[in-house]
């Protein structure tokens, strides 16, 4: 008896396997293309693939079993047997999630804790403490996102996905067309390099409304929006990023090319004392307006923003209270005050020094 029914689900076993086999024949035989995964990529575009795979877009999730030898503590009680993925872990912080596929917000014996570690200062900070937080970050924090199911069968995971993290193929679509062509080509796979791709991901509501805030900063992943309503109106993210990229890697300087290269402009700069100092431009017109994990300081996050205008009235909020969807929220200005370009330096000084000071600064009119 007990080897019958082991027989029987073995017979269902490979009936599954057929199935799911056939069903992968008839899509490709129907010429639809399907997701081949990054490391499939790396075969042929090695440089892409190395310089994508140090940025932070790989890192957005990840399972526990790849996180486990590096240098991210646990949460209180915890060990790595509990985690089975990690939220982030790059640069600013880290997220855990438990093995029903939920956001980690207590100590493991339900005792309040402190849950998410934020890795610039070893920190430790509070992530809806006490909640039973789902995991529904989708679709930024992985690649072909479908709302449908639950990842890997947890009920904790809204979602499904084909691969963790934000992969080539999110950027780039399906690729087994482009994959498994005798001489792949450009024609076989998208490549946009328009500010509404990075878009897809680097707002939080909506790319038609100003950038969202909280806490006396501009909320972290709001770039398009900033670079939308800010002086940098219609430039797209790839003319001065590369998107396999870190983000601090820029293609060019502000003043080269065709942007600020104004003779009168760049000379003038290099001669004041911030030139002197080798200060350039992103430390006034692009502060660290932004928070992610941590502020370091009363005017100091830790990204850095992208509306570059500075506005130079003393009186100037950078903030301004909204609606959206019925509730009260907080929105970005579309400019920097004076607070955040200058007194995050010249701290013993005030918003009337630096609006006197701050005036006419480059003597050159834009």
């Amino acid at each position: 008896m007990r080897l019958k029914i082991i027989l029987m689900g073995l017979s269902l076993f490979c009936i599954g396997v057929l199935t799911a086999v056939t069903t992968m024949a008839q899509e490709k035989k129907e010429g639809e293309a399907w997701y081949v995964g990054s490391e499939k990529c790396q075969e042929c575009h090695m440089d892409e693939y190395s310089e994508w795979h140090a940025s932070g877009h790989p890192w957005k999730l990840r399972r526990g079993w790849q996180v486990k030898y590096t240098p991210l503590p646990l949460p209180k009680g915890y060990v790595w047997d509990d985690i089975s993925y990690v939220i982030g872990g790059a640069t600013k912080k880290a997220r855990f999630i438990d093995n029903e596929g939920y956001i980690i917000t207590t100590a493991k014996d339900g005792s309040p804790a402190k849950t998410q570690y934020n890795i610039q200062d070893g920190s430790w900070s509070n992530y809806h403490p006490g909640e039973k937080k789902p995991y529904k970050c989708g679709p930024c924090h992985m690649s072909a996102y479908s709302p449908v199911g639950h990842q890997d069968g947890l009920p904790g995971m809204i979602g499904t996905w084909v691969e963790n993290g934000v992969g080539c193929e999110e950027c780039h679509g399906p690729g087994s067309t482009h994959t498994y062509q005798d001489e792949p080509s450009k024609d076989t796979i998208i490549v946009d390099a328009s500010g509404q791709s990075c878009g897809k991901c680097h707002q939080r509501s909506g790319t038609d409304i100003p950038p969202l805030a909280s806490g006396g900063f501009v909320r972290h992943h709001e770039q398009f929006n900033e670079v939308d309503i800010g002086a940098h109106e219609g430039t797209d993210c790839t003319e001065c990023h590369d998107p396999h990229k870190r983000a601090d890697q820029v293609k060019k300087g502000c003043s080269s090319g065709d942007c600020h290269s104004e003779k009168e402009y760049v000379s003038f700069a290099k001669e004041t004392i911030h030139g002197k100092a080798e200060i350039n431009c992103i430390e006034c017109h692009m502060p660290k307006a932004t928070k992610s994990a941590i502020k370091t300081g009363r005017f100091a996050g830790d990204v850095r923003t992208h509306m570059v205008k500075i506005n130079v009235d003393p009186a100037a909020s950078m903030f301004k209270d909204g609606m959206l969807k019925g509730k009260k929220v907080v929105y970005s200005q579309g400019f920097v005050t004076l607070d955040f370009a200058c007194l995050n330096c010249h701290g013993s000084k005030d918003k009337m020094w630096a609006a006197k000071n701050a005036k006419d600064f480059h003597k050159t009119e834009y």
